[in-house]
């Protein structure tokens, strides 16, 4: 285990030296201050924008902002997040391919499941820290403007998009154990969420399919109840374990 949390440690510091993990904390911090500040600036956007809007014949009324349009916002901007997240840390296998620092890392002794195993768990740790990162600005300010209350099944709604989050951080590895390069892996996950997406415009399939997890309109205005999402939580949920499990062999046969 020694060798194990020593190659964790040396994953982390890779993340701080390469510039990663500041880029990504700036990310995640930008977007968890503009949901709400967004949201706090509506009103006086309409405002300026209501003598445009009436020679256009459109009729601007007063708009009332609540908690509920900050996590709107929240919603809208997390999926950006999530992309730059995986751009960022698609090549967090293909980057020691290319220099060849795994086979070092291997003929010291670490095995190669310790390997997949401690790069797994740094993708997880990070995206869930940088995910409830943005989640906590987006709660303070919210909750010193508005009224969280407000919004309908907050927690669980959070949770989905930390759910599908979880599906691209265990799909990164299988990928990167499939591909030699970084556009490989990006667009293995991109594959895979666009499969998930097409599978939602099948009517009788959707409410199984993982993008059914990106409507969250319905939770945060109360027209629909968590129950609802079950068959989706199920079915990604799985798919993260199949996805976890599956590169372990897959990266046992790759040739580095």
């Amino acid at each position: 285990m020694r060798a194990f949390f020593a190659f964790v440690k040396k994953e982390c510091l890779e993340q701080y030296r390469t510039g990663k993990l500041l880029m990504l904390f700036a990310v995640f911090v930008l977007f968890g201050i503009m949901n709400p500040a967004i949201a706090k600036l509506t009103p006086w956007l309409m405002e300026s924008l209501s003598e445009s809007l009436a020679q256009a014949g459109m009729t601007v009324t007063e708009y009332t902002v609540t908690a509920v349009d900050s996590w709107a916002q929240f919603y809208k901007n997390i999926p950006m997040a999530l992309i730059v997240f995986v751009l960022a840390e698609c090549g967090i296998f293909t980057k020691e391919y290319n220099a060849n620092t795994l086979v070092l890392c291997l003929t010291k002794g670490l095995s190669r499941r310790k390997v997949m195993l401690a790069k797994t768990s740094v993708l997880f740790l990070l995206w869930s820290a940088l995910y409830f990162v943005c989640f906590g600005i987006t709660y303070a300010y919210s909750a010193y403007y508005w009224d969280n209350s407000a919004v309908g099944f907050l927690g669980f709604g959070v949770f989905l998009w930390w759910l599908l989050g979880v599906l691209a951080v265990m799909l990164i590895p299988l990928f990167s154990a499939l591909f030699n390069a970084n556009t490989g892996v990006a667009a293995g996950v991109g594959a895979v969420f666009g499969g998930a997406y097409l599978l939602g415009l099948i009517p009788a399939l959707k409410e199984y399919s993982p993008a059914f997890l990106m409507k969250t309109a319905p939770l945060t205005y109360k027209t629909a109840e968590s129950g609802d999402y079950l068959g989706a939580v199920t079915v990604t949920a799985l798919l993260c374990v199949v996805a976890f499990a599956c590169a372990f062999p897959v990266f046992d046969k790759k040739q580095l």
